[in-house]
């Protein structure tokens, strides 16, 4: 499946609260971080720009999907 193009930071954010267990610690500047303790800690860093760009995107997908053990598909669909 194709990196969908366009998303914006905050819904990219807003998905993964909601969907994949990770929680809003705080924002500094553009960047909002998240957090999750499942299955192992993580943090991880979403730019709040809109459209977030497909390289950085990418990387956020492969770098969530690695950690929870799916694949990079399954988190798309849940966009």
């Amino acid at each position: 499946m194709k990196i969908p193009r366009g998303v914006a930071g905050s819904h990219l954010a807003d998905v993964l609260c909601r969907r994949w267990q990770y929680s809003k610690v705080h924002q500094e500047g553009s960047h909002i971080i998240l957090e999750t303790s499942e299955p192992a800690h993580q943090r991880i860093a979403i730019p709040a720009h809109n459209p977030v760009r497909v390289g950085t995107f990418g990387s956020i997908l492969r770098a969530v999907a690695k950690h929870k053990h799916v694949s990079r598909d399954a988190i798309i669909q849940t966009l």
